[in-house]
């Protein structure tokens, strides 16, 4: 599936962003411009989808700290921040606020409340009601069209997509649910002298490199053995000129890596590597896993790189952007640039104002503006 519309409204720094996405997003900016904060909001929708919305809210600060920090009139309790996305054919709406008298505990009062989250199905130009939830109410539609109450207990700070438990009455809900688990986002790459990405692995066959690069001895060896070996090995050539990659074992049976370089009478293993071969080792292992995702999102990738590497690293993230849709944000106006120049798509740049995130040169216009939306009440009607 295709991540088509993104919109974010008072998230953090974020006001109201509207982006149109392309098959290749990058988002460059300035440190405190906003970046990270579209990245996380992207990354909030697989969050709820596997049931982890709180937790993750609460490691930032509480829904206190993810509200809208700009400049505004008042601060209410009754704000909210809100994530709607249009991927393919479904759109999703979710709206978190501060709890309400449903959560009394001291203890849990920097818990979001779900005040809002809505699906629905876009065909023939028209928006047919999947989800509707107004905090504990909650109507869905089955396979048949058939309007019912959601009967499943649902906590107020998880989204209903996390709860599902049958996929043959609401295929539609699990469909968007395993889309948005099947995102992969890639935040940091540990790179310092004591990471595990620097010892020995123990390793398995691995589809697709985990989000912190715990696997990443494990995930080139698949790469080498089941994947794309050829542009790997070619990748390697463009950035280190002339070197050699392996994934041997040690004599406990533990993956390793070595890496030849022009010049050594020996390899270098993992943990004498560079911060930034290791980190360009970390970025290829995302971006040519044995299993493509529909979405790869990467926060800074050009972090620990030579410049040398901006020019293979841009290669790269076009290349892959033909078995997965890609999204960038980056300090480095080289490597946006680059990657412009490369798949065609302008980058968005952002800057702050007064506070708020805002995109520079692009009119952001209105949202939901190719379709016709049929309520709940007519749909309701034609059962």
């Amino acid at each position: 599936m295709a991540l088509v519309d993104f919109k974010v409204d008072s998230y953090r720094s974020i006001k109201d962003v509207w982006l149109k996405l392309n098959p290749v997003n990058v988002v460059v900016g300035a440190n405190g411009s906003g970046k990270t904060n579209l990245y996380r909001a992207m990354y909030m929708l697989k969050l709820a989808a596997r049931g982890d919305l709180a937790r993750a809210l609460n490691e930032e600060g509480g829904i206190a700290s993810a509200l809208y920090a700009g400049a505004r009139k008042d601060f209410s309790k009754r704000a909210a921040f809100r994530i709607s996305v249009r991927v393919d054919k479904f759109e999703y709406n979710l709206e978190c606020g501060f709890s309400s008298t449903l959560i009394k505990s001291e203890h849990f009062s920097a818990d979001p409340e779900v005040k809002k989250e809505e699906v629905y199905f876009i065909e023939n130009g028209s928006r047919h009601m999947l989800l509707d939830r107004r905090r504990r109410s909650i109507m869905v539609w089955n396979a048949l069209g058939k309007k019912l109450d959601y009967t499943n207990e649902v906590r107020d700070n998880d989204s209903v997509l996390s709860n599902l438990s049958d996929p043959r009455s609401f295929p539609e809900l699990y469909t968007l649910r395993d889309e948005f688990l099947s995102w992969r986002f890639y935040h940091h790459f540990r790179t310092d002298l004591t990471s595990p990405l620097r010892k020995p692995q123990v390793g398995t066959f691995t589809r697709a490199l985990s989000d912190d690069a715990r696997d990443l001895a494990a995930m080139l060896a698949s790469i080498i053995e089941f994947g794309r070996s050829d542009e790997l090995f070619d990748y390697i050539d463009q950035a280190f000129p002339g070197s050699n990659l392996s994934i041997d074992l040690d004599s406990r049976g533990r993956f390793c890596i070595r890496m030849q370089f022009p010049g050594f009478a020996r390899p270098f293993q993992a943990h004498e590597l560079s911060d930034g071969t290791l980190q360009f080792l970390c970025l290829l292992a995302a971006l040519l896993p044995v299993e493509p995702a529909s979405l790869i999102a990467i926060n800074e990738p050009e972090t620990s790189l030579h410049p040398q590497l901006i020019a293979p690293l841009s290669r790269l993230i076009v290349d892959s952007a033909k078995t997965s849709q890609i999204w960038l944000t980056t300090h480095s106006r080289e490597l946006a640039d680059y990657v412009f120049d490369k798949s065609g798509y302008e980058p968005w740049e952002l800057t702050k104002k007064d506070g708020a995130t805002k995109l520079v040169g692009v009119g952001l216009g209105g949202y939901r503006d190719e379709t016709d939306e049929e309520s709940p009440e007519d749909q309701e009607d034609e059962d």
